[in-house]
């Protein structure tokens, strides 16, 4: 019988739908980052709409934020952990599924398995 493969799951939320996810090991909170919303011509899109990936990740702090998840991820799953991480934003449509996806994008680099879930991606907008 074959050792079960580790892998790292990411995933993103909005603060403002539901309490962050119960099963992530490491919870990150983007809501201090400058947030799409509020650029009326952002505010519809997604994180699927590749200008927000582009306003997202020309906030500065943002790449670091990736770099230190994936190089977390990485050293856990090297000491034989799984590792949940999951990525926080207001409402979960635009700066968390971005860097989500980044993360998950570095650490299969890396040569490790990814799981990703958008949980509230697609869920409307939330009025603030």
């Amino acid at each position: 019988m074959s050792e079960r493969e580790l892998r790292l799951c990411v995933i993103s939320f909005g603060f403002l739908h539901a309490e962050p996810p119960i099963e992530a090991d490491l919870i990150i909170d983007l809501r201090e980052y400058k947030d799409p919303h509020i650029d009326p011509a952002l505010r519809e899109m997604t994180a699927r709409d590749q200008a927000v990936v582009d306003t997202v990740l020309r906030t500065p702090g943002i790449a670091d934020q990736i770099t230190g998840l994936a190089f977390h991820a990485h050293l856990e799953l090297t000491e034989g952990f799984d590792v949940t991480i999951a990525a926080g934003c207001s409402g979960g449509r635009h700066r968390a599924p971005v860097v989500a996806e980044q993360v998950a994008a570095a650490v299969r680099a890396y040569g490790w398995p990814v799981d990703v879930f958008h949980r509230d991606l697609d869920k409307p907008v939330v009025n603030r």
